[in-house]
């Protein structure tokens, strides 16, 4: 059986300043989820969190895919 590529994403997010743009109130308060192996997982997080917040307007997670960031040349 084949291992599954490791494609690291990073789950995080905060209380954003308006609701127009990405920045956040507080950077101290920055919620990080956590890092997963694999985009599933890291939505299976997000979708948590995000539900978990959906009374607070300016509340927003976001997945990073950090693979991307440390192999550029990958997709």
């Amino acid at each position: 059986m084949t291992e599954k590529k490791q494609l690291l994403h990073m789950v995080f997010g905060g209380e954003l300043k308006t609701l127009k743009d990405i920045e956040f109130r507080d950077l101290d308060k920055l919620d990080v989820v956590g890092i997963f192996p694999d985009y599933e997982s890291a939505l299976h997080a997000w979708r948590g969190k995000a539900q978990a917040t959906v009374d607070n307007a300016h509340m927003r997670y976001f997945i990073v895919h950090m693979h991307r960031l440390l192999d550029p040349g990958q997709l």
